[in-house]
């Protein structure tokens, strides 16, 4: 298993670092960081401005590779991600930006996956029966509520709580308090923020997931493998859960690990409403900004969480499904 996995690791470390580059060519094709002096009134003289871009290493007239390669080296030997076009650190805007976003994206991808698998499988053990058609129905509601709104209806409950308790439970903006002093109170301080975002995103993200995993599992659930389970003693329950589900999840687990990274920059919605800094908002924000070095440090971002996405999934198969063990040369 570890020489399978640090294979994989080294081929996704090549195409992780052949799609940062292509997004620096694209990112500096298409944002142009000149604009963002244009419209300075009093105007600044076009030496000023070259000036000031050539020590971001963002002048248009310095050769494009020559640019590259500062930009390359400065990462390959100092990690320095660059500066944006008026001289503030990527380096500095990504950290808390990576922390702010983990923190919300893992909790909610969790929640959902577990939320999601756990009626599939419940609705597909009660297939037409009542509380299978009530969750059906849930769950089309849920899928088809844009993000805005179900992140607005979070919003004004959390506020009608905070109202009715006549305290602050649920914050809906921000991430932190910066008043808050203490690992307890830090703690309860973050988890306060968190909730809100966090119900908005397993909203939108469960239900899709709760339809895959219960159509899978019903194309398993009269498998030859399950009514042999069952013919040794095993009830129907019991049965899939062990062994049709064990089948049924591979695609589920796969997808779940590749959409990661796209609910890591996708988010940009639900972060805007609760006033969450975190990478979604700052791939919009560097774009808007002509910032091509941050716009190439997202990118690189979603390269990496896309990697590790495709290598888990690869460790989730290779773990439930027995042929591909056997595939893998005996790995177990």
């Amino acid at each position: 298993m570890i020489a399978y996995v640090a294979k994989r690791v080294a081929s996704w470390a090549v195409l992780v670092f052949i799609a940062t580059n292509l997004a620096f060519f694209l990112a500096t094709a298409f944002l142009d960081p000149r604009s963002n002096y244009a419209a300075r009134r009093p105007p600044l003289p076009e030496q000023v401005v070259d000036t000031t871009l050539s020590s971001y290493n963002l002048n248009d007239k310095t050769p494009l590779f020559e640019r590259w390669w500062n930009w390359l080296s400065g990462i390959l030997f100092h990690w320095d991600w660059g500066s944006t076009p008026v001289g503030v650190s990527v380096n500095d805007q990504v950290s808390f930006r990576i922390w702010s976003s983990v923190q919300l994206v893992a909790g909610a991808t969790v929640i959902a996956t577990v939320l999601g698998i756990a009626l599939g499988v419940y609705t597909a053990l009660r297939q037409y029966k009542l509380a299978d058609r009530a969750w059906q129905f849930v769950s089309i509601v849920m899928i088809n509520v844009p993000v805005a709104v179900a992140g607005l209806a979070v919003v004004l409950i959390g506020i009608a709580i905070n109202q009715q308790a006549g305290d602050t439970i649920f914050y809906v903006s921000g991430s932190s308090s910066i008043d808050v002093h203490g690992f307890w109170p830090t703690l309860r301080d973050r988890i306060a923020h968190l909730v809100l975002p966090t119900i908005t995103l397993v909203v939108v993200q469960y239900a899709s997931l709760h339809f895959l995993q219960r159509t899978l599992l019903l194309d398993n659930i009269n498998a030859d493998f399950v009514r042999t389970a069952r013919a040794k003693g095993l009830t129907r329950g019991k049965a899939v859960r062990r062994h049709a589900l064990r089948t049924a999840i591979i695609p589920v687990a796969v997808g779940v690990a590749f959409a990661v990274p796209a609910v890591f920059t996708g988010a940009v919605i639900t972060e805007t409403i609760f006033g969450w800094e975190g990478m979604g908002r700052y791939f919009v924000t560097s774009i808007g900004n002509n910032d091509v070095y941050g716009a190439v440090a997202v990118a690189a971002f979603g390269a990496v969480a896309t990697a590790v996405g495709a290598i888990l999934a690869d460790v989730v198969v290779v773990y439930l499904d027995p042929r591909v063990r056997i595939s893998k040369g005996g790995l177990s």
